[in-house]
């Protein structure tokens, strides 16, 4: 079976091409909520997976509130 990787908010933050504040900010508070994995110590892990749905799922709610469908 495949491995579904960890990122780091660095990661995420370049495959999303945000800041790493940006990254932190929607792993906790902010809408939309990135899937995150909190580890023990404080630091903050995203499955590769999750991200790629997460990056589905805000390009189809884009298109359907640009009327495109």
């Amino acid at each position: 079976t495949p491995v579904d990787p960890l990122l780091t908010a660095e990661e995420v933050a370049l495959r999303l091409r945000v800041s790493k504040d940006w990254v932190w900010d929607h792993s906790s508070r902010k809408t939309p909520r990135l899937p995150v994995i909190r580890m023990g110590d404080g630091a903050l892990r995203y499955r590769a997976s999750q991200i790629e749905e997460f990056i589905s799922e805000r390009e189809r709610l884009s298109a359907v509130t640009h009327g495109r469908r």
